[in-house]
């Protein structure tokens, strides 16, 4: 099993126990805490919508929903994921509306805006599939202002990016942020 725990708000100190066949890398919950401490000081989780990307086992969405943010919407491929993420929402009657796609196709339709989104995608990949789908977020129009966190792998860098506004860094793990602002 592997296990991990929201750790402010409403379902504070709860701890998670999501399936050992699961193809995911979570974040780690001190990674998670940085983070999450970045963000009340940059954005208003009250008032935003999260996209995660990636979803895995939906810790990032769970840790929003519980310090008041209003919904997440948990993109990822894998039907066991989805189904761990489901099961969990239903339990602690958290709004997540998941979605079973790739995610490159699920940016290439996607519509709805966002305020606030965190894509961790699999640290196998290369730079060039990052940069695709980071660079269809940043474009579209349904991304008009907001903030985007991108996990990633320490050797691969962001800040030549002109929207990549901070970087940093939480053991094997880089959170980079970018916004349309």
């Amino acid at each position: 099993m592997l296990s991990f725990r929201i750790i402010s708000g409403q379902h504070k100190g709860r701890r998670l126990r999501a399936p050992k066949n699961l193809p995911v890398r979570p974040t780690t919950d001190r990674a998670k805490e940085a983070l999450f401490n970045i963000l009340t000081n940059q954005i208003d989780l009250t008032n935003s919508h999260l996209l995660d990307l990636y979803a895995g086992t939906g810790s990032i969405s769970y840790e929003f929903l519980s310090r008041g943010g209003q919904t997440s919407t948990a993109v990822d491929k894998h039907k066991g994921c989805l189904a761990f993420i489901n099961e969990t929402a239903h339990q602690l009657k958290l709004p997540i509306q998941t979605i079973q796609s790739d995610v490159t196709s699920f940016l290439e339709k996607n519509r709805q805006p966002f305020e606030f989104i965190f894509m961790d995608p699999p640290f196998s990949f290369t730079r060039e599939q990052f940069a695709l789908n980071l660079d269809l977020i940043l474009q579209s129009d349904w991304f008009a202002s907001g903030l985007l966190v991108l996990e990633h792998p320490p050797e691969i860098e962001w800040n030549d990016r002109e929207q990549c506004i901070e970087s940093r860094r939480y053991g094997g793990s880089h959170f980079s942020f970018f916004s349309t602002k």
